[in-house]
Parts: C-alpha cells; structure tokens; sequence
C-alpha cells in the first residue's frame, strides 16, 4: 500500500501539534500551579524536539477545516479535576510521539528513535507525577 509523501506531512503536523499541545498543557500546570521547575523544565526539553521537516511543508499540506474527526468527543469536553487534566494530556503526548516514531521510520530513522526515546521519558514523568 502506498502513501504519497503529502498524507505523511499530514499526519507528521497533526502529531507534532498534539505531542507539543499535550507537553505543553502538563508544562504549565507544573510551571504555574505546582511551581515545579524539575517536571515544568523535563516537559519543555521534550517540547522542543527538533524534526527535519521545514515547518512550511507541514502547513502546506495542512487541511484542519476538512478534517473528518474535528467535532470534540463527550470525553474531551469533561474535565473532573487537574489530575484529570494531566493524565488525558500526557496520555495525549504518548499517543502521538508513537505515531510520530512510526511515521518517521519511512523518512528518518534517527527521528523515529528520538520520538521513541521521548516516549518513554514521557512514560517515566507520568509514572512520577501521577504515583
């Protein structure tokens, strides 16, 4: 089955902003509500992942109007509490760092493998902020 390199730039600049979005909302709520600077300063360093793809290729064959699953699920719209917050974020940050070390096995080994790396630091952090 082949894939034409636009679908995989697709599907590369949905993961990357879910994987930063995810880091991104656990950041902050140890920034600015836990003042942790050990976890908020982990989060960042995974967020700031470097991928050799020009950002202008990604939103180029970005197409977020006609994305077939927009729409919220009742689960994303719920939030009990901020531990509620944090697992369905970091949850979120996992999901999409594997998607994104499979997708670059096709262009980038070395990528993939830092995706993966950063998938289990991200399972290590879940592992410490919700024990």
């Amino acid at each position: 089955m082949k894939t034409n390199s636009d679908s995989l730039l697709r599907v590369i600049d949905a993961n990357i902003n879910r994987y930063k979005e995810g880091i991104r909302v656990v950041e902050d709520i140890y920034r600015y509500i836990y003042n942790d600077k050990e976890i908020a300063s982990k989060l960042k360093k995974l967020r700031h992942i470097k991928i050799p793809i020009n950002i202008k290729e990604l939103l180029k064959n970005r197409d977020s109007i006609n994305d077939v699953l927009k729409s919220s699920t009742k689960s994303e719209q719920t939030r009990k509490d901020l531990e509620n917050i944090i697992i369905a974020n970091i949850k979120r940050a996992e999901e999409s760092s594997r998607v994104l070390e499979e997708i670059f096995k096709l262009i980038d080994l070395q990528t993939s493998e830092l995706f993966k790396s950063n998938r289990y630091e991200l399972y290590n952090i879940e592992k410490t902020i919700l024990s």
